[in-house]
């Protein structure tokens, strides 16, 4: 696996690549992998001749009093990893490079990103938006891959792309857990293992609303959020959000039916952890 910094050294890479009729796949991350982000690079593998990783942890994407700075980190892991699942480059930019004195130009879905999750940290998809396009403009992969738990941030990749005409592939891949139900997310190792077990209450609760509303009692959105918000409240957790909405406008449902999300933010301790699930 080649380890580039530069954006010069990947676009030469890539057009090396390219012109040899090889179809490129990209696979953005903040790095500290785990299985989740392994499974998204094995779509890529599939799917693509040749699979380019970023790791990049993007400080527009942070609000002021979130974790930047003690983000967790681990190159020597996430690079090891990465060889052995037959990546083929790891681009690993500075934030210099991608954000040089003086830049200014930001991108912003309107609508998709102030709402779920953009209503509790205000900008952050402005700076997921933002570097996402960048990447694609600098890599010009022909397929990207994301995971299906930030289903939120997939919808406004999804928008950007279709309103912006990038010529790219957006491909989502399923949600991978821990034996207990408790959705991967780096973010995992800030918990305790007492914190880690009732965490997985997040997944069982809309496990068990799926089960309701495939049985028919109920299509109430008020109903179903609310016994999630009771059984994660019962474990010590302390809710963000849950909403029934629409999968494709992430606007909330009058009535829940076949086919809409379920999304939820729970805070376990100091870690926020988000989930959803299709009905």
């Amino acid at each position: 696996m080649r380890i580039v910094r530069s954006i010069k050294n990947i676009r030469e890479a890539v057009s090396r690549v390219r012109s040899r009729g090889f179809k490129v796949a990209l696979v953005p991350t903040m790095g500290y992998l785990h299985d989740g982000h392994l499974s998204l690079v094995r779509i890529a593998r599939r799917r693509a001749d040749y699979v380019v990783v970023s790791i990049f942890i993007n400080p527009t994407q942070f609000g002021p009093r979130e974790d930047l700075v003690r983000y967790p980190r681990n190159m020597r892991q996430d690079r090891a990893l990465l060889t052995k699942a037959g990546v083929d480059i790891l681009f690993y930019p500075s934030v210099r490079a991608l954000y040089p004195e003086g830049y200014r130009t930001y991108v912003e879905v309107t609508g998709l990103s102030r709402v779920l999750c953009g209503s509790s940290r205000p900008g952050h998809f402005r700076g997921v938006a933002t570097i996402v396009l960048k990447l694609f403009n600098i890599i010009k992969p022909d397929l990207a891959v994301f995971g299906r738990k930030d289903f939120q941030q997939s919808v406004i990749i999804r928008r950007m792309v279709r309103d912006l005409d990038v010529a790219v592939r957006i491909i989502t891949g399923p949600t991978v857990r821990e034996k207990s139900g408790l959705a991967m997310s780096s973010r995992n190792d800030y918990l305790t293992a007492v914190l880690r077990r009732d965490a997985a209450i997040i997944y069982q609760a809309l496990l068990r609303v799926r089960t309701r509303f495939r049985k028919g009692e109920t299509a109430d959105p008020k109903s179903l959020t609310g016994m999630i918000k009771k059984m994660i409240g019962n474990r010590g957790g302390r809710v963000d959000y849950v909403s029934v909405v629409d999968p494709d406008r992430l606007a909330s449902v009058k009535k829940a039916k076949r086919g809409d999300l379920i999304a939820v933010a729970a805070v376990f301790g100091k870690t926020r952890l988000i989930d959803n699930i299709i009905l």
